[in-house]
């Protein structure tokens, strides 16, 4: 590791895991580099408005004002004492280097630390029917409240399972928006058998109570236990409707012109896999995770995950995993540990933990759903790959692990790079092969981990350019 005085950290996000990883690094008297994607900080969870948007915190953020506030804040605080990066893409990691892209400019960043904050995205489940327009993931509706202050359409339709389930539904209604429903695949049943787990978090499970209250006041129609059947809609058109099974067999159509879907989130996991992470598969989950230890280091030297890119556990435990990466990286370059401050650290984050199983057993991640989907709804809706095709590269092919069914079929080869279609396809592919989901493997990350403007130009010949016009 570099000399304590010359260490090069680099902070990869500007949520809540990134920006308390960016406070303890400069309290540490370190001026660290952090890269956003984003136009401003705050993550998804607490993404700002634009310039010169007017609504109030409490009107954005609800029940969480206070600490988007308080973030947003400490952010604030923080810009003169770091290098920050916005709308800035790592699209792919080597040993002590990143490689960023902002608009046309490319560069390459070294470092000493590299702490990837990199969030997650929507865990999404298909429907027949979900490629038509009018069909947005929960976050990507979320987005469309926060940054552009406005509902996906007239009347939406939310369907899944999870917290945000409910967060981005009462969100809708408080900003005036028609939600003709709220459609969750899990039982009262498995969410009455979690509760001592939820337990662990009391205000936190309170919050959720308040959101199911927004609801009810509203008049929402919330129904429980249903099975998706499809959703309707034309090309011309976009959505029209949905349609699912009712928890006693009944079923039920209801009109609609937008539709958000979403089971719980996904970590973003390509820059660990490019950063040459070991993973292991979470039985629980049902997923491939990056191993970490408890402080957030990676198998590879100088490299911590933090936040929801590592373990979704929210927003609260994402501050605390940045804080503890980030004390991590600097008793790993020689600076006096904080053990106070990292007891206390991880005694509150082990909280979260157990509070995030019992989110997982009270809204399950429906896999059942998957074996069920008919041949021609689609999985993969970048490539337009039906379940029919991957069953019969499994079949005919005997492509019973991803990445080969990757190479037959294109699932996954789109351009979000399997984010939105790898874990169903999994699914798919496990169902047909009659194997163990963690036999089916993991598609491997790929640079770039997002599509590049076609006129990247690196950024020492934007340099050498500029000197020549300046000596002519």
């Amino acid at each position: 590791m570099a000399a304590r005085e010359r260490l090069k950290v680099v902070v990869i996000g500007g949520g809540p895991a990134g920006v308390r990883a960016a406070e303890a690094l400069v309290r540490a008297g370190l001026r660290p580099t952090v890269v956003d994607e984003g136009r401003r900080d705050g993550g998804q969870i607490y993404r700002r408005q634009p310039e010169g948007f007017s609504r109030s915190y409490e009107t954005l953020y609800g029940s969480e004002a206070a600490r988007a506030q308080s973030l947003h804040r400490t952010f604030d605080g923080l810009r003169a004492q770091i290098d920050y990066l916005p709308e800035t893409l790592v699209w792919n990691i080597e040993p002590n280097v990143v490689h960023i892209v902002s608009g046309t400019r490319y560069r390459k960043l070294d470092f000493d630390a590299l702490i990837v904050c990199s969030g997650a995205t929507d865990r999404l489940m298909p429907v027949p029917g979900w490629h038509h327009a009018g069909t947005y993931s929960l976050g990507g509706a979320q987005v469309a409240l926060k940054s552009q202050g406005c509902a996906i359409g007239a009347r939406t339709v939310l369907m899944g399972t999870g917290p945000l389930l409910y967060l981005v539904a009462a969100q809708y209604v408080k900003a005036g928006a028609t939600v003709g429903a709220v459609l969750d695949t899990s039982t009262l049943a498995q969410r009455i058998r979690a509760l001592p787990q939820l337990l662990a978090m009391p205000s936190t499970l309170v919050k959720g109570i308040g959101l199911m209250r927004v609801l009810r006041r509203a008049g929402v129609a919330v129904h429980r236990g249903i099975t998706p059947v499809g959703i309707g809609g034309t090309a011309e058109h976009g959505v029209t409707g949905v349609r699912v099974e009712t928890a006693n067999g009944a079923q039920l159509d209801i009109a609609c012109d937008a539709v958000a879907l979403g089971y719980h989130l996904r970590p973003e996991t390509q820059l660990a896999d490019l950063a040459g992470c070991e993973f292991v598969f979470d039985q629980a989950a049902r997923q491939w995770l990056a191993r970490i230890d408890g402080d957030g280091r990676s198998s590879v030297p100088g490299v911590y995950l933090a936040g929801d890119g590592a373990r979704v556990r929210g927003a609260d435990a994402a501050e605390r995993s940045g804080q503890l990466a980030a004390l991590a990286a600097l008793h790993d370059a020689g600076f006096a540990p904080d053990n106070a401050r990292v007891t206390q650290l991880r005694a509150e984050l082990a909280r979260f933990t157990r509070f995030a199983a019992g989110l997982r057993a009270a809204f399950p991640w429906p896999a059942r759903f998957a074996a069920a989907l008919p041949d021609e709804a689609i999985v993969c809706r970048c490539e337009a790959i039906t379940a029919g095709e991957l069953r019969r590269v499994v079949r005919e092919m005997g492509a019973r692990e991803a990445n080969r069914a990757k190479a037959f079929s294109r699932v996954g080869m789109g351009r979000c790079q399997g984010r939105y279609c790898a874990h169903a396809g999994a699914e798919v592919i496990a169902a047909e092969a009659r194997v163990p989901l963690e036999a089916v493997g993991r598609l491997r990350g790929q640079a770039p981990v997002k599509p590049l403007p076609m006129a990247v130009t690196p950024q020492d010949e934007v340099h050498r350019g500029i000197e020549k016009e300046l000596s002519e």
